[in-house]
């Protein structure tokens, strides 16, 4: 059976302990089937049910194992891309609508905490917006006269953040964000979802998704769920080869988590404005007296870089230099983030597909918030319901004024295919050492080959199942990673994180010492 192989990158909410509900072993029914059960998957499938639709969730790993345990789980209205541009692309409208729907989406998963009684850490907390060392502060007016026509008139410009160990300058405070731990609130759902009725199963991969009258899903060992609607909520959607594709980029994000004194930093979220950017939270800690001071940035295009090592320390600087505090780094990890070309998340109908086929991606670093937008936009949409959210979260939408970032990201990925016609990392296998793994050319096609600690060579075709292009080796995270949509794969060519559907094809192996 195929399961998702969890990362090994440390992970701060790696000891969560998550439910295992077992696999599907039979063909079933329902009016909704959603594949993918991290929190926009299972936000969905608890609204839907709650409503009184029968629900099938479906995934490949346990509860949580997919992206959603690589967040850092801010619950944020101050959105990444800033109002001021949202604004540029969409209009006063669409300002206005992004606004409500992500404030909206933190009121929901409180509400949710509140009503089903989870135990999450979920709290309300301000967030601080300022720019890095001699960058213009007219960036923060800007975006704090963008972010009053959407509709946020308590954001103010204040003269610092309320931070006594280093000096943000003005920044932008927008109140009651949230934050939480996510796998903690997963955990509680499947019991909330099967007390309404509805279905979760682990441990099951879907092979095959078709929309039409009724919606058909066929998963890997045979049993085949068929269902008035199917949603794809799987980080970047696995049914869809080319069209959403093109309309974003995957990016690897980069992350710490050290331990700092209890109660000497202030608990809000942290955000500075800077190329590349950072983001800070604090989470309770095991460890005595300490809290857990998370700080993420340095992001990049997935698998166009191989130098995790050094954006961990350039963020472990970054932090000791304006957290003095800070002591031991307890855990060092990055996630995947869907970067869309126009800033929005693409959620609602899949497009060029049948009507009862539904997407949710596009995430653009916000995936807490733009999951719960899905979970209340889809439901309206599968229950036939108006939502004044639809248009703009449309992903069969044009945006014109996006079309030269569109351009940009596609011919990046147009010149990935060029590592096709490029010799491999090295010239013969024995150079790979015990522990690595590399891309290397055998005639006319490329093979991932990796030799584990016992110096055996496990070989893989490095051609992307998805689109064709070929993975680069990820040294110090150990996977093959696909530049052109981002796909990844562990050591032995097997999948981690989509869009590809299945593991990298076998090729002969051998074994040397």
């Amino acid at each position: 059976m195929k399961t998702k192989r969890k990362q090994t990158a440390s992970v701060w909410m790696a000891n969560a302990e998550m439910p295992r509900t077992g696999a599907l072993t039979k063909d079933l029914t329902a009016d909704a089937c959603v594949v993918g059960a991290g929190i926009a998957g299972m936000t969905i499938a608890y609204l839907l049910a709650r409503r009184g639709k029968s629900v099938v969730v479906l995934d490949d790993g346990q509860v949580g194992s997919g992206q959603t345990q690589r967040t850092t789980a801010h619950f944020s209205n101050a959105v990444d891309d800033r109002y001021y541009e949202i604004e540029r692309l969409h209009g006063k409208e669409g300002t206005r609508i992004v606004a409500e729907s992500h404030t909206t989406a933190i009121d929901e998963i409180g509400r949710i905490v509140r009503q089903e009684a989870i135990d999450c850490d979920f709290e309300r907390l301000d967030g601080f917006l300022f720019v890095p060392p001699g960058e213009a502060a007219e960036t923060l007016e800007e975006e704090l006269a963008a972010a009053r026509r959407a509709g946020l008139p308590d954001v103010e410009l204040v003269k610092r953040a309320p931070l006594e160990c280093f000096d943000t300058g003005p920044c932008l405070r927008f109140p009651q964000q949230g934050q939480f731990h996510p796998l903690k609130c997963l955990a509680a759902l499947p019991r909330s979802i099967q007390k309404e009725g509805s279905l979760v199963f682990t441990d099951t991969h879907v092979d095959r998704i078709e929309g039409g009258s009724s919606a058909r899903i066929e998963t890997h060992m045979g049993p085949v769920i068929t269902a008035n609607a199917v949603v794809v909520a799987t980080n970047t959607p696995i049914n869809d080869r080319v069209a959403i594709h093109t309309k974003q980029a995957p990016y690897l994000t980069y992350v710490i988590g050290g331990l700092v004194p209890a109660g000497v930093i202030p608990r809000a979220l942290y955000w500075d404005t800077g190329d590349p950017y950072h983001y800070i939270r604090l989470a309770a800690s095991d460890h005595g007296a300490t809290e857990l001071l998370i700080v993420g940035g340095e992001d990049h295009k997935t698998g166009q870089a191989d130098d995790s090592m050094e954006r961990h320390a350039r963020l472990e600087t970054w932090a000791r230099e304006r957290f003095p505090m800070l002591g031991e780094i307890k855990y060092r990890w990055s996630g995947q983030v869907m970067e869309p070309v126009d800033g929005v998340a693409f959620i609602g109908r899949n497009p060029l597909d049948a009507d009862n086929v539904f997407i949710a991606t596009g995430d653009s670093g916000m995936g807490m918030t733009h999951g719960t937008i899905a979970g209340l936009l889809l439901t309206d949409l599968i229950l036939g319901r108006p939502n004044p959210w639809a248009t703009l979260y449309d992903p069969s939408r044009k945006t014109v004024l996006a079309a030269d970032e569109f351009a940009k990201e596609n011919m990046n990925v147009a010149k990935q295919y060029t590592s096709w016609l490029t010799s491999g990392d090295v010239s013969d296998v024995e150079e790979i050492e015990p522990g690595t793994g590399a891309v290397v050319r055998h005639g006319l096609s490329k093979v991932a080959v990796y030799r584990d600690s016992r110096g055996g060579l496990h070989e893989r075709s490095a051609v992307c199942p998805h689109l064709g292009c070929i993975v680069a080796w990820k040294g110090t995270e150990k996977s093959c990673d696909c530049p052109c949509h981002g796909s990844r794969f562990d050591p032995h060519g097997r999948l981690l994180n989509g869009p590809a559907n299945s593991d990298l094809a076998l090729v002969e192996s051998r074994t040397r010492s």
